[in-house]
């Protein structure tokens, strides 16, 4: 059966942007840099937000970011957080029939969503059902998240900002631990994807600091394994350093910090973060299965993904290139879809950007490649950390006192 296209997009027809999911440090340099060049384009007329996601356009909740100052919009632009406030929701059939009433009402014909994969998929959803109903919507999804976890990306914007917060909070941890000695560890974000627990790595600086043992999703997780890890550490060093994903999962895939979790998203997400369990679990099995005494653990949480004052430097670059790529590639190209960072093969770090399908970055997640993990699975290679720093940027020196 042959495909109906629908109608090309008509000139002067109004932009809605929404932003969804996890927030991060830079999901607002997107959404300005989607506001400035859309400014610039002759066919997009009113510019409008709505806040909360798919939530403020079933609502009809919008601000006109048109009217908003240069001046305000960078303000906004360095503040992490979502600055149209945020929603994790899977539209039903009946959502999009609503959605696609409003926009009509509103006279929409450009639509943006910024998110991860969640928000690849709800874009999705939005751009097939305005296929089979015939409206004219350029819909393009902007890439967020600080997992790093969108299939069809080099890395994502968020995750370098996010990453430097790890970095430098295990540069912390490592400090406290090395002054007092023990175990400790760290629960870091990642359901499926370990790369944002893998950049603790680069908090080392002297040979003998932490993290000294990291564990990723990526890798079945064992229990007894583990607890060896650390005492072996702890034997050799006097104290170890521990990071671990909050998504780690047994050899049959079950996390393990579901079996305390039992709250579930829209999308079907058990939800992870917002407890210290996982990290109370480890503790504990450490002081049970080692003579150390002294065992704390830290779930970092919410804090890696709005804290101020950790940017990197390439990351809000980049994503606000992305949010200004995505109008002009509506503006321009016939397809709608996502817009994906790619890195070129040079010495020197460099990036640019490709529209690619919705389908291929809808729900699905890019996992750590191989040659970013050891073969133990417990730490992460030369590779990651060669991929890693650019992303980051340079970080805090630290010093030591000669013996």
């Amino acid at each position: 059966m042959k495909k109906t296209m629908p109608p090309r997009t008509p000139a002067h027809r109004n932009m809605l942007i929404a932003q969804s999911g996890g927030p991060s440090m830079v999901i607002n340099q997107s959404l300005v840099g989607a506001v400035f060049e859309a400014r610039r384009q002759k066919r997009i007329g009113r510019i409008l937000g709505a806040r909360h996601g798919i939530q403020g356009i079933l609502d009809e909740d919008f601000i006109d970011l048109r009217k908003q100052t240069r001046a305000t919009l960078e303000t906004v632009a360095a503040t992490p957080s979502s600055a149209l406030g945020t929603v994790r929701k899977k539209p039903s059939a009946a959502d999009c029939e609503q959605i696609f009433e409003v926009l009509r009402r509103n006279e929409v014909g450009y639509f943006f969503y910024i998110g991860g994969n969640d928000s690849a998929e709800t874009a999705h959803i939005i751009h097939a059902d305005a296929r089979r109903a015939g409206y004219p919507l350029r819909c393009f999804h902007i890439p967020k998240t600080i997992d790093n976890d969108l299939r069809e990306n080099d890395h994502t914007p968020g995750f370098g900002s996010a990453a430097r917060f790890v970095a430098c909070a295990v540069m912390g941890v490592n400090l406290d631990n090395r002054a007092l000695p023990g175990v400790h560890i760290s629960v870091v974000m990642g359901r499926h994807a370990g790369f944002l627990t893998a950049a603790s790595a680069l908090a080392r600086v002297y040979p003998d600091d932490g993290p000294h043992l990291i564990y990723l999703p990526e890798r079945p997780f064992d229990m007894k394994r583990f607890v060896r890890d650390v005492d072996a550490v702890y034997a050799r060093l006097g104290r170890c350093v521990v990071v671990v994903s909050e998504g780690i999962a047994d050899a049959e895939g079950n996390a393990v910090a579901t079996k305390f979790l039992k709250e579930v998203d829209s999308h079907g997400n058990v939800q992870l973060s917002g407890s210290g369990a996982l990290g109370d679990l480890l503790a504990g099995q450490v002081k049970a299965g080692t003579r150390v005494s002294r065992v704390r653990a830290d779930t970092f949480g919410y804090l890696q993904r709005s804290f101020p004052c950790v940017l990197s430097d390439v990351d809000a670059r980049e994503a606000r290139e992305v949010g200004a790529f995505a109008v002009t590639a509506a503006c321009n190209d016939t397809e709608d879809g996502s817009i994906a960072i790619r890195r070129r093969k040079t010495r020197a770090y460099k990036a640019y950007y490709e529209r690619v399908p919705l389908r291929k970055v809808a729900r699905e997640t890019h996992h750590m490649p191989a040659r970013f993990i050891n073969r133990a699975g417990n730490n992460v290679t030369k590779a990651f950390m060669d991929y890693a720093a650019p992303l980051v940027g340079d970080l805090p020196k630290l010093g030591r006192l000669a013996c």
